[in-house]
């Protein structure tokens, strides 16, 4: 149009002079001159209403179908789709998208499938399995001890034992800042032997002072190990901070090393309230319901966040990246190594069972118990 409006004002053999100037063709020239005497175009539009190509979605309306259907076989597409087992990328689709008679780029696959509310997402871990019955009561009941607990200043801990750890120059998960072009060069393969350590972390998480300790194991995660664990923070920082307290709340996961069932974590907690004169009350979250154990997101969260991308190439490496875990809200963990030999296969006599002081809960006395010194040792 800025061509055309030069060669009217040029006039005769304006439109020679211009193309041969600017090197447009007399044919889109006059076609300027031609735009210049109509209505012009509304402020928003550079086309005129209907010029231009089709948007596809218009010009083959079962194109959405189609790839809703590939996205996702199972439930709108064909079962038998050979893309259930392929990963579902945007050139993959356009591909199988042109097999069927559909021509489109892998650009506007990915533009219709944001217009279809899909998103690239990872997994998310939420199902639990199948839920007890008691699930819901037995989270209240937790609640109602913990704030009695915490009403009288008794020590609050949640426990549990953290992912076991490889020991060497291994991929640790997670990104962290260097340099561009020079990442932590690990082992390509992840599948060591039993001659490789491994480092066994248990947590005990402080719900009143928001404080952690974690005792680094290098053998076994057993019973033994765990209320190892417990008397250990008990020793370092429990009988500092609550010097006037006769009792510990023991918030634990229903299966591990703190199981509810295990015998041996029963026997190992009479020994320690024996040690202590303390009484031990123990609540374990139901069945499959682990992760809403505090000890995992209020302390082991943020230690694979503060490790993250860094082998633990030996157990300093590991007990210094702990104890070094802080958070805005004043989280601050202590860490140990524990080189102690903990044997696995440990059997408890029926004398020894016979021998424990528990109390039962009424509600659900395999999962709510206290535990009682013995009088006189």
């Amino acid at each position: 149009m800025l061509a055309a409006t030069e060669a009217l004002r040029i006039g005769y053999g304006g439109i020679t002079q211009v193309a041969a100037a600017c090197g447009l063709s007399r044919v889109t020239i006059t076609k300027g001159i031609r735009e210049l005497s109509e209505t012009p175009l509304p402020p928003e539009r550079i086309r005129r209403l209907g010029a231009g190509r089709p948007i596809l979605e218009e010009e083959d309306p079962e194109v959405l179908n189609l790839l809703d259907g590939l996205v996702e076989p199972l439930s709108r597409g064909d079962p038998e789709s050979p893309l259930r087992w392929t990963c579902k990328s945007t050139r993959v689709l356009a591909e199988e998208l042109a097999r069927k008679k559909h021509r489109i780029s892998h650009t506007k696959v990915a533009q219709l499938l944001h217009s279809m509310d899909f998103s690239l997402q990872a997994n998310r871990k939420t199902e639990e399995g199948k839920d007890h019955v008691d699930r819901d009561r037995q989270f209240l009941h937790i609640n109602r001890e913990v704030g009695k607990a915490m009403r009288k200043g008794e020590p609050v801990i949640s426990v549990d034992t953290k992912k076991k750890e490889l020991i060497g120059n291994f991929r640790n998960p997670g990104r962290e800042w260097r340099r561009k072009g020079d990442p932590r060069k690990v082992k390509g393969h992840d599948f060591p032997g039993p001659e490789v350590p491994r480092a066994y972390p248990y947590g005990i998480y402080d719900l009143r002072r928001n404080s952690g300790f974690v005792n680094v194991g290098t053998d076994h995660d057993t019973a033994a190990f765990a209320v190892a664990s417990i008397r250990g923070w008990w020793k370092a920082e429990g009988k500092k901070l609550y010097r006037k307290t006769h009792r510990i709340l023991i918030t634990a996961d229903g299966g591990g090393s703190n199981g509810y069932r295990l015998k041996l974590w029963k026997l190992e907690l009479q020994r320690l309230a024996d040690e202590t004169g303390l009484a031990i009350g123990v609540c374990h979250f139901p069945p499959g319901t682990s992760k809403w154990n505090k000890v995992e997101h209020r302390l082991f969260s943020f230690i694979s966040s503060n490790w993250r991308g860094q082998p633990l190439e030996d157990y300093e490496t590991v007990v210094k990246l702990i104890s070094r875990t802080k958070t805005a809200q004043g989280l601050k963990v202590t860490c140990r190594l524990d080189r102690r030999k903990y044997k696995t296969g440990r059997k408890v006599t029926k004398e020894e069972m016979a021998s424990i002081q528990l109390i039962r809960s009424k509600f659900h006395g395999e999962w709510n118990y206290e535990i009682t010194p013995k009088i006189g040792l």
